[in-house]
């Protein structure tokens, strides 16, 4: 008759032990930091900041002629809220309330002026400007004045930002407010005062160099 023998449990070695033990520990506090859960340690692991960043390269050189007469500054308050099908917004979804600041030139090209929009009488006394109508500007959004007021995300999310980095999280926000920013400028009267103060602009100059009247038009 045999006896069956049984096999003795596998000892695990002491120092896997003291290995997971620390793996395990260091994931609960970087964990902790990313979720911001335990206080102080984003403190305790502060990091330095160190632009080690290349000189810039001059890429193209553009000769510009436009008078730029105008500058509006606009602000505008982006709720952006994007939803998963068929999960809730507590599981996968994120909210995100921008504040974006930004500005947007209004300019009068002088460079497409051309002989025929330039009259001029004998004496030099009169002359008669045919501008074209006054353009608007690339919204420029400003970094210093725009800024995330709340971000609302999903579990899903969470998890994601956990293990990785997102540094396009906020380009959606910023693509639409400048997008806000430039159908306000349209909307604005940021044209018409700029086509008033290239008149007033071109009007002193030409007095100031002996012209008694002076006429400026606008059209394309």
């Amino acid at each position: 008759m045999t006896t069956p023998v049984k096999r003795l449990p596998r000892r695990v070695p002491g120092w896997a032990k003291v290995v997971g033990a620390l793996v395990l520990v260091l994931a609960v506090f970087f964990a902790g930091i990313r979720l911001s859960v335990i206080p102080g340690l984003k403190d305790l692991f502060g990091t330095d900041t160190h632009d080690r960043s290349g000189p810039a390269l001059l890429k193209s050189v553009q000769d510009l002629s436009r008078y730029d007469a105008a500058s509006g500054n606009f602000q505008v308050v982006v709720d952006l809220e994007k939803d998963a099908k068929f999960l809730p917004d507590a599981i996968r979804g994120t909210r995100t309330l921008y504040v974006g600041a930004g500005t947007v030139d209004a300019y009068v090209d002088l460079g497409k002026v051309g002989d025929d929009d330039v009259q001029v009488n004998g004496d030099r006394t009169s002359a008669t400007l045919r501008l074209p109508h006054a353009r608007l500007g690339r919204p420029a959004l400003d970094p210093d004045r725009s800024y995330a007021v709340s971000k609302q995300r999903g579990l899903f999310d969470r998890l994601g930002d956990l293990f990785s980095d997102n540094p396009n999280g906020e380009q959606a926000v910023q693509k639409l407010a400048v997008r806000h920013i430039g159908d306000a400028a349209k909307e604005s009267e940021l044209t018409a005062r700029a086509e008033t103060n290239t008149r007033s602009m071109l009007e002193g100059l030409l007095r100031s160099l002996g012209f008694k009247e002076v006429r400026v038009s606008y059209g394309n």
